[in-house]
């Protein structure tokens, strides 16, 4: 299984990456803290479904990016 990879870029101090388990039951299963300007590169595998992400960081896939921890709308929104 050839998972998708992405960018995770910390835009402040103490930025949290959690990575949660694949199955019945989720489970986080592996975490990180990046200070500001930090870079951490993740990718999905046959373990990790889900990666979440707590404080201002720039997300970057291969279909886009956004910015968690930010209330503005994304340029490229086009709901509501």
């Amino acid at each position: 299984m050839q998972g998708e990879y992405v960018v995770i870029k910390a835009l402040e101090d103490g930025v949290t990456i959690i990575g949660l388990t694949r199955g019945k039951d989720t489970r986080f299963h592996h975490s990180e803290k990046l200070d500001s300007g930090e870079v951490m590169i993740a990718q999905f595998t046959e373990h990790t479904s889900a990666i979440k992400v707590r404080g201002k960081a720039q997300i970057l896939t291969k279909v886009g990016t956004v910015v968690s921890g930010d209330t503005r709308r994304c340029a490229d929104d086009t709901e509501g």
